[in-house]
């Protein structure tokens, strides 16, 4: 199914990857989704942040490849955002990472929280903890975040294929219409 993009635009999504470990389980899961999406979206590109390469500079203002990251997360339309339950929510490297944005520093922005964990009783994090956060940041949330068990990593790409066709509309149409993007 072919998805309108705000105008004929090209759709940017972004997969940030909130796990401290370089090209983990999580991160996999953040490129397969956005590349899933980026498949019904014709033109769209994907980029991504593993946060895991910055380590605590995340914490350093002025880091240049902190910063680097940050204009990479405001230059997209569509932000796939992956992180590891830690304590039933999300790594505070993201959340160390996420708190380099204002309030509505993500406005314009759609988001899609996805939570790698390895219990069934954590499924709720995702909605109560990791959505809320990304709304807190302006970023509109237009489908409920993706809660994935470590035992259903192996079969995440047929989800994330199904998922990508029933959601990319409305992830198009919570972002800002392209045409309407300031330069950073």
């Amino acid at each position: 199914m072919i998805y309108p993009n705000g105008g004929g635009s090209t759709v940017r999504i972004n997969a940030l990857v909130g796990n401290p470990r370089p090209e983990s389980r999580t991160h996999g899961l953040a490129r397969t989704l956005a590349a899933e999406i980026a498949g019904v979206l014709p033109g769209a590109t994907v980029s991504e942040v593993d946060l895991a390469v910055l380590g605590p500079r995340v914490l350093h203002p002025a880091d240049p490849d902190a910063c680097a990251a940050v204009a990479q997360v405001l230059d997209s339309d569509v932000l796939v955002i992956a992180s590891p339950t830690y304590k039933a929510s999300y790594s505070g490297l993201l959340k160390a990472f996420l708190d380099r944005f204002a309030t509505g520093g993500l406005t314009g922005k759609s988001a899609v929280p996805i939570l790698l964990g390895g219990l069934p009783s954590h499924h709720l994090a995702v909605d109560l903890h990791f959505a809320p956060l990304l709304l807190e940041l302006g970023a509109s949330v237009p489908a409920r975040g993706l809660f994935v068990l470590e035992s259903e990593v192996s079969g995440f790409g047929s989800f994330a294929a199904r998922w990508a066709d029933a959601h990319a509309a409305a992830l198009v149409a919570g972002s800002a219409a392209p045409a309407e993007r300031t330069s950073h």
